[in-house]
């Protein structure tokens, strides 16, 4: 199926350029009442008439992917004077990409001057956790905690366990978003839909049951409606499609693609435990249902998204993900992704794409995250 619409970002793109300093003056603003993400990672979606966030990641694991920007220098302004370093991975640690991924994010540490050292610790409860005798001034969470938080350790932990995928929800982040998403609208005098994936988040559907997955399947439809009338309004060709994710996924699972609610009432088995199992065997029971953003955007002959990697809520790298096999709707994260630098594409449109509306979008959700740290610990 192929998305065709207006190039609204570009039509628009002048209003940031015009509305810079009251955009730095409002996020420099908010940015003084909470405390900043230590790291994070959004996954960003670019259709030529929209730019959204459609994943914001606490644990990023791609540093590896990483190969140019000043991410050290905002790591450097989050943690301040403190000597060692310790971070605390996934216990799949086998995986090479990962380890790749565990081998740069020390570099990046070490080349700003810190102790770095590696690896999950025995701990009892109510002890100071220690690596070879010597206590770390902060332990650096690289653990999703989908099983669970990790105890009081005895130093400082960042990002605080309260916003592990055991307690946090794909939606929380959503809600957190939206009224920083409308405030930036209304500065740029825009439709907030621009900004953001239109989704609702559907409660306690137990998807053995038929009435569950007919309720399921009904608020599908609405909130395809919902796009569709979007669509309408701004001469958008091409059928709306929703992601249907298990709010309390993570790793790419307990996700499906739908055009409509029927497809939920005729799922294949295969597709049914793909919605309702993710990381570490956690059933799904509350479902995130999120409009899919097309990428208007290809380079080499493949559809690309663009990755923002931040540091202290402020975005330090980007990479590419890329892929040959994926059509501009699908889910990119996949074992055909590629990784590319932002130096190999030479778009001058992709280019200022990422400069104006990526990054705005980029740093929305960083304030989103922060807010959601806030309150998880409340």
């Amino acid at each position: 199926m192929q998305y065709i619409g207006p190039d609204i970002l570009a039509e628009l793109e002048q209003k940031i350029v015009d509305k810079e300093d009251d955009l730095k003056q409002w996020f420099d603003q908010k940015r003084s009442s909470l405390e900043m993400p230590i790291y994070g990672s959004v996954d960003i979606r670019d259709s030529n008439w929209k730019v959204a966030v459609v994943d914001a990641n606490q644990y990023p694991a791609g540093f590896n992917n990483l190969k140019e920007g000043d991410i050290g220098i905002h790591f450097r302004e989050a943690i301040g004077d403190l000597r060692h370093i310790h971070i605390w991975p996934e216990n799949h640690t086998r995986n090479l990409s990962y380890q790749l991924h565990l081998e740069s994010l020390s570099e990046i540490l070490e080349n700003e001057g810190y102790a770095v050292t590696i690896g999950v610790l025995d701990h009892v409860e109510g002890e100071v956790v220690s690596v070879n005798g010597a206590v770390p001034d902060l332990i650096l969470l690289n653990n999703d905690l989908t099983d669970g938080p990790l105890g009081e350790l005895g130093v400082p932990v960042r990002p605080v366990p309260e916003m592990g995928w055991y307690r946090r929800r794909k939606s929380t982040h959503f809600s957190a978003i939206q009224p920083y998403v409308d405030e930036v609208a209304s500065i740029l005098e825009i439709d907030p839909w621009l900004l953001s994936t239109h989704w609702i988040i559907s409660e306690d559907k137990c998807l053995e049951k038929e009435t569950c997955l007919t309720l399921l399947a009904a608020e599908a439809d609405n909130c395809l409606a919902f796009i569709q009338s979007k669509y309408d309004e701004y001469g958008i060709s091409g059928k709306p499609t929703l992601f249907v994710k298990n709010d309390k996924g993570t790793f790419g699972l307990g996700i499906i693609e739908i055009t409509s609610g029927e497809e939920l009432l005729n799922l294949s088995n295969r597709k049914m435990r793909k919605l309702t199992y993710g990381k570490g065997g956690v059933e799904a029971e509350n479902f995130l249902l999120q409009e899919g953003v097309p990428s208007g955007l290809s380079w080499d002959d493949m559809i690309v998204e663009p990755v923002a990697y931040c540091a202290n809520g402020r975005v330090g790298g980007w990479f590419y993900r890329g892929n040959a096999k994926k059509g501009e709707m699908s889910n990119l994260n996949s074992p055909s992704s590629i990784f590319i630098s932002p130096s190999q594409i030479e778009d001058e449109r992709i280019i200022s794409r990422r400069t104006h509306w990526h990054m705005l979008v980029a740093e929305i959700a960083m304030l989103g995250m922060a807010y959601e740290m806030k309150h998880s610990m409340e």
